[in-house]
């Protein structure tokens, strides 16, 4: 990863569930060219480890250790990047999680789904109140959040997730109505099958049963899973000035599925 100061430069990026995955992919994208990068995971060792990499290819990052679904700690760490940087500009939303099981709703174990409600739905919404109330200082910025295009569709025996993704679509929307006449943009990537920690270790477990990932190959019209770097480089077009009158977008990254 070497850096190329462009099209980020002196801007000030903060990504959650930024230690590994979608969200690392991103923060090292942001660093590349040139962002000053604010890596933020549950996993503090993991974040370190994503700043440790940036600053080896000469980046500028700091870590910080948070859970999305705590609200004191998402505004403490909105506050330490102000503290650290002097303002926020683009934000990228990835940390989240999935579900355990696969059930029917009425089977469905009740902590898995406010677990799933609480960070991905319940977290997204403290991630982006803290940052579009710190944007409105700057006088602007860019929001990107990541939902699934579980968020787009149904996804039978993964209701909560399903629920929290599409919860993420609207609320990305609702804000970028918002914030319109405010300089900020928000808007949503929906993936489908990403070789990320989650989907292979996760509930499908796709690293230890070949018959499932097959599955999710043949889902995509191009027959093969996306890689976290693909999300990532559509986060940055939507956090750059590539995409100016863009907002409100759910961008269904998803290797023609479902199409």
């Amino acid at each position: 990863m070497a850096i190329n100061m462009s099209r980020f430069k002196d801007k000030v990026c903060y990504v959650t569930g930024a230690g590994s995955g979608i969200g690392k992919a991103t923060a090292l994208s942001f660093a590349r060219e040139g962002g000053k990068v604010v890596v933020c995971d549950v996993n503090g060792e993991n974040a370190q480890n994503t700043v440790n990499e940036i600053l080896k290819n000469g980046g500028e990052a700091i870590a910080l250790t948070i859970n999305i679904a705590n609200r004191d700690e998402v505004e403490s760490s909105v506050n330490e990047t102000v503290k650290q940087f002097g303002r926020l500009d683009c934000a990228v939303n990835c940390a989240g999680v999935a579900g355990p099981v696969s059930k029917r709703i009425h089977e469905y174990p009740e902590e898995f789904w406010h677990q799933q409600i609480n960070v991905n739905l319940t977290g997204t919404w403290y991630c982006m109140k803290f940052q579009l109330a710190q944007m409105l200082k700057n006088g602007g910025g860019n929001i990107v959040n990541l939902s699934s295009a579980a968020g787009l569709i149904g996804q039978p025996e993964n209701s909560p997730y399903a629920a929290s993704k599409h919860g993420v679509v609207g609320i990305t929307r609702t804000a970028a109505r918002e914030y319109a006449t405010d300089n900020i943009r928000v808007n949503c990537i929906c993936p489908t099958a990403i070789e990320t920690p989650m989907i292979m270790e996760g509930r499908r477990k796709l690293a230890y049963n070949p018959e499932a990932k097959q599955a999710a190959i043949n889902f995509q019209a191009m027959k093969r899973m996306g890689t976290p770097q693909e999300i990532a480089e559509v986060a940055l077009w939507l956090c750059s000035d590539e995409s100016s009158f863009i907002t409100g977008s759910a961008i269904a990254a998803d290797g023609g599925a479902l199409a």
